[in-house]
């Protein structure tokens, strides 16, 4: 399942965000949620909920009949966690 909501975002909705500058990336699926993370300047829009209402849940829902919601997820990412360890580590300097 999780493989076809990726090509769905891959597939027809990243050609759609791409002219925003960004992206949209699948954080998890779990009891038929699928949980979306936006990327690039979608990940700080205010209208990022909205696009994933009227887009994206309406892609991969509609390519998924098994999923039941898909919902926007707003947390923190690994890379953008890692990123500031290393920093405050000093092991990235300006």
């Amino acid at each position: 399942m999780e493989e076809k909501i990726r090509k769905i975002l891959k597939e027809q909705v990243d050609p759609v965000l791409i002219e925003h500058f960004g992206g949209a990336e699948l954080s998890r699926y779990e009891e038929g949620i699928a949980y979306i993370r936006m990327t690039g300047a979608c990940a700080q829009c205010p209208s990022a909920q909205e696009t994933l209402e009227n887009i994206i849940r309406d892609f991969v829902m509609g390519g998924c009949p098994e999923v039941k919601d898909v919902q926007l997820d707003t947390s923190v990412s690994q890379d953008l966690l890692d990123m500031a360890r290393k920093i405050l580590n000093g092991e990235i300097k300006d």
